[in-house]
Formats: C-alpha cells, sequence, structure tokens
C-alpha cells in the first residue's frame, strides 16, 4: 500500500508544482483585478466540476462497485459493467456541457453575484470556452478509476501532467508575444478544452482500450444503483472545492477577493492533494477488498497507516504554510501584474485556510472507509454540514473580517465536516485504530510543533530583507523549507516514529 501510495504522490506532487508554475504565470499576465476574477471564477467551476469526477471522487464510488461485481460474477462481467458506467458518464457529461453553456449567465450570477454585469459577461465567456474540458473528463475519470481498481496507479498519478503543462506551454507563447490581459485569458480558457482531450487521450492510448467493453448507455437498475451511490461521493469528493466556492461566491462583491482566495487555496491543495488523491486512491481498493473478505484487522491497518500518512504530511505542513505565508506567496504570485497588496490579501487568507488543512486531510482519510463499504451518503451530508458552517460563518465574519473572515469561515467548515464523519464512524461501524498508530499520533503531533515552532522564530530572522533580489529570496525560501523538513524528519526519528533504514528496507521488499 505504501509503495501505490508513494507512486500516486510523486504524480501528484508533480502536477502541484506545474499547478504552481501555471498558477504563477496566470497571476504574472491577469494580476488581481476584475479580468483575473472573471477568469478564475470560470476556472473554479470547471475546477469543482473536474473534481467531482476526478481526482478520486468518481473514484470512490465505481471502484468498491466494479470490484464486487468481479469478485461475484466475473471478469466479463465486470468489463461489461464498466462499458455501461463508461458509455452512461461519457453521455451525461456531454448533455451537461451542453446545459451548462446554454445557462451559464445564470451559473455564473449565481457564482458571484457582486460581480459588475462587465466582470460578469467576461466570466462567462470565459467559462464557455473552457466547457469542451467536461465532456473529456468523463470518460478520461471512469478510465483512470478502473486502472486504480486494478492496481494501476503510476497511469492515473501522471496523466494529470498534461493538462498543466498544455496551459504552461500557451502561456509561455503569451509572455514571448505579449499583449493584455484579456486577451490572455481567453488565450488560456480556450486552451483548457484541449488539454482535456490532451490527457483522454493518453489514457486511451495507455490502458489499450480494453478495460470497458462492450460500451454502450444504459440506465437499468443495476446502473441507477450505481449513480444513487455515485452521485453523493462525488460530492462528497470535491468537499474541500466546494468550500472555496461558496466562500468565493461570499467574497465576490470585494476587489480582488476572488483572486486572493483562489491563490492561497493552491498552496493548500499541493500537501492536501499528495496525501488526500493518493488516499483515495490507494485506501478505496484496499479498504474495499479487506470489507469484502470481512478481514477487520486489515481494514484497521490500512485505515490507521492512511491516518499517520495523512497526519504525518497534514500538521508539518499547517504550521508551515503559516509561518513562512508571506514569503512563499511573494516568491510564487509576486511578478508581472500581481502586485506586492496583493501578496499581503493573499497571505492573510493563506494564514487562515491553513487551519483547516488538517480536517480536510482528516476528512479525505476517514471518507474511504465509508465509501468502501457502500455508504456515500454519510461522507455527502458530512460535506452539505461543512458547507452550511460556511455559508454561515462566512456572512458573518466575512462582512466584519473580509477576506481573513471568509478564509477563517471555510477552515471551521472544512473542521465540521471532519468531526461529523468520526461522530458517524464510531456511530455506525466502530471506528477505530489499532496500537500503533495510537502510539505513533501524538508523536507526529509534537514533532510537527517542535518544527513548527523553530520556524517561526528563525524564518523572520533569516528573512530579514523585504527588498531581496528574487533569486536571493528563493534561496533562502528553499532553504527554510528544507530545514524544517530536516528538523521534522529528525524529530521523528528521536521520538521512535519512524525508523529510516527499515522504512527504506519495506519500501526495497515492497518493490520486489
Amino acid at each position: 500500500m505504501i509503495r501505490s501510495f508513494l507512486t500516486v504522490s510523486t504524480g501528484t506532487l508533480a502536477s502541484r508544482l506545474l499547478g504552481f508554475a501555471r498558477d504563477a504565470m496566470v497571476a504574472a499576465l491577469l494580476g488581481a483585478g476584475p479580468v483575473a476574477d472573471a477568469f478564475l471564477v470560470a476556472f473554479q467551476l470547471v475546477n469543482v466540476v473536474r473534481r467531482l469526477l476526478t481526482e478520486g471522487a468518481l473514484n470512490n464510488a465505481l471502484v468498491p462497485a466494479w470490484l464486487g461485481v468481479k469478485e461475484t460474477k466475473g471478469a466479463d462481467a465486470a468489463a461489461a459493467f464498466a462499458g455501461r458506467v463508461l458509455g452512461t458518464v461519457s453521455t451525461a457529461v456531454v448533455v451537461a456541457t451542453v446545459a451548462a453553456c446554454v445557462l451559464m449567465s445564470v451559473i455564473i450570477s449565481a457564482l458571484a453575484p457582486g460581480f459588475t454585469a462587465a466582470t460578469r459577461d467576461l466570466a462567462v465567456d470565459y467559462a464557455r470556452l473552457m466547457l469542451p474540458y467536461l465532456a473529456f473528463a468523463g470518460p478520461a475519470t471512469v478510465t483512470m478509476a478502473l486502472l486504480n481498481a486494478q492496481g494501476r496507479f503510476a497511469l492515473t498519478a501522471f496523466a494529470p501532467l498534461l493538462f498543466n503543462g498544455a496551459l504552461i506551454a500557451v502561456m509561455i507563447v503569451l509572455f514571448l508575444k505579449g499583449g493584455d490581459a484579456l486577451h490572455a485569458a481567453l488565450a488560456i480558457a480556450a486552451t483548457v478544452g484541449l488539454a482535456g482531450l490532451l490527457q483522454l487521450s493518453i489514457l486511451i492510448v495507455r490502458s489499450g482500450g480494453r478495460l470497458a467493453t462492450p460500451l454502450r448507455v444504459s440506465f437499468d437498475s443495476e446502473m441507477r444503483g450505481f449513480f444513487a451511490k455515485a452521485i453523493p461521493g462525488m460530492v462528497a469528493g470535491a468537499g474541500p472545492q466546494l468550500l472555496i466556492v461558496v466562500g468565493a461566491i461570499i467574497a465576490s462583491g470585494s476587489a480582488s477577493a476572488v483572486s486572493w482566495l483562489y491563490f492561497a487555496n493552491r498552496l493548500i491543495e499541493l500537501p492536501l492533494g499528495i496525501v488526500g488523491v493518493a488516499v483515495g486512491a490507494v485506501l478505496v481498493p484496499e479498504l474495499a477488498r479487506n470489507v469484502h473478505v470481512d478481514d477487520r484487522d486489515a481494514a484497521a491497518s490500512a485505515q490507521s497507516r492512511g491516518l499517520e500518512l495523512a497526519a504525518g504530511l497534514a500538521l508539518p505542513a499547517t504550521l508551515g504554510l503559516m509561518a513562512l505565508s508571506s514569503p512563499m506567496v511573494r516568491l510564487l504570485f509576486q511578478h508581472g501584474a500581481f502586485m506586492a497588496a496583493d501578496t499581503i490579501g493573499t497571505a492573510q487568507a493563506l494564514v487562515w485556510l491553513s487551519l483547516g488543512l488538517p480536517a480536510q486531510m482528516l476528512v479525505k482519510t476517514l471518507s474511504p472507509a465509508f465509501f468502501a463499504r457502500g455508504d456515500t451518503a454519510t461522507p455527502l451530508w458530512a460535506t452539505l454540514k461543512g458547507v452550511a458552517v460556511t455559508i454561515a460563518l462566512a456572512i458573518v465574519l466575512g462582512r466584519v473580517f473580509g477576506v481573513q473572515g471568509i478564509s477563517a469561515a471555510i477552515a471551521l467548515g472544512a473542521w465540521g465536516s471532519a468531526l461529523s464523519l468520526i461522530r458517524h464512524g464510531v456511530t455506525a461501524f466502530g471506528f477505530s485504530i489499532d496500537a500503533a498508530a495510537r502510539r505513533r499520533l501524538p508523536r507526529i503531533i509534537v514533532a510537527a510543533l517542535a518544527m513548527g515552532g523553530l520556524l517561526w522564530q528563525i524564518g523572520p530572522r533569516v528573512l530579514t530583507s523585504a527588498d531581496a533580489s528574487i533569486p536571493v529570496h528563493a534561496v533562502l525560501v528553499a532553504a527554510l523549507i528544507a530545514a524544517g523538513i530536516g528538523l521534522y524528519g529528525l524529530f521523528l526519528a528521536l521520538l521512535g516514529v519512524i525508523n529510516w533504514n527499515d522504512a527504506i528496507r519495506a519500501l526495497r521488499q515492497s518493490g520486489a
């Protein structure tokens, strides 16, 4: 499981790093004004729908269902089931894409009620240009979930690199040609659909196209039952993005606030993606197999390892993002049209959003325990509770504290979802962790706090000059991040959380 986790995490890390490069270029080209706000609202709309389908969301429902059919009816029946899912999902997504294109003005008005008419019209144009991506995302998602179910994680982990790579290539051309933000946004939006086609093409070619046959559209009782479970799971899997969208809706009346929230959330998504996507892709199949054979000890062990891995990254990431919020935002985004005032606003939002990162990691790690048992309703209700908490608090805190208050509301909404899942897990199936996790988790917390405290102390002393050149600033920030990672690893070893020799030996054995 750790080997598969590392494969998915590596691919996700590479995709997220390319995503940072993409967003840094977007910030430099568009800044944080009306054009950027319009573009980012449209991009978030497409991104949320993409997350409803990809990055583990549909995977959570399809993998247990496919494994159940394969184990009870055989491989041919599983392939036929997959063919019906692929055909039906693809058709439904195409129909939904056409409907969204027609209703886009209404959708953008609902997502950004505070926009002026001119900004809203820009967002509508950008969103319509991006929509073709969603038509390609449907079949791509089903293909990736089927590959995950068969333990083929490498292709699904690295396929998303093509999306960011295509956007970066176009933006390099835009930098070389020059031009205004308006035309740059149009070009980037048009590229999104082409990037989706590229990603789907490589999946079809590399998978061999034999995962789902015969291909057909069906709404029989088996398909209706699958979608009755899949749709709640898809919504639950996109919980973090839904919280950001809710925050953006409330922030849309404030100039540049949508952009600040977006860029701050991009930093949150690096650790969340590495663990959340990997745990969702690897833990769901692992737990599903254990649940099918009623191996409770193996299920508890898998769940415990997932929690340890999530906590082991979430806690130091949270403290590191808070301690280095301004330096990292300045390094990544303060170029071109993105000004110093935008760095301040984004960094303030990042500090508060970071407090919700451990909760989002918990949701990503706890949800597979429900998905593996065919329960997608409980994670859905937990997500909806988090959205309700975010809406209520963002309306109040946003009026008093601006974008910082909205960011805090998003973090509290994430904790509402996590606590709801914990409570229902204990009630439904006696959710518990094994003895090893009970020993290691408190020590992980101590190691993270020690690292965070030291980083908070040495950070301001190292970054003494706000006017340092970009190369010097980059070196200093990289040195601080490396120091934080080194200190955290040292504390984990001193506290007996991990033995590096044993870890390396286990990885070698898993690859044998």
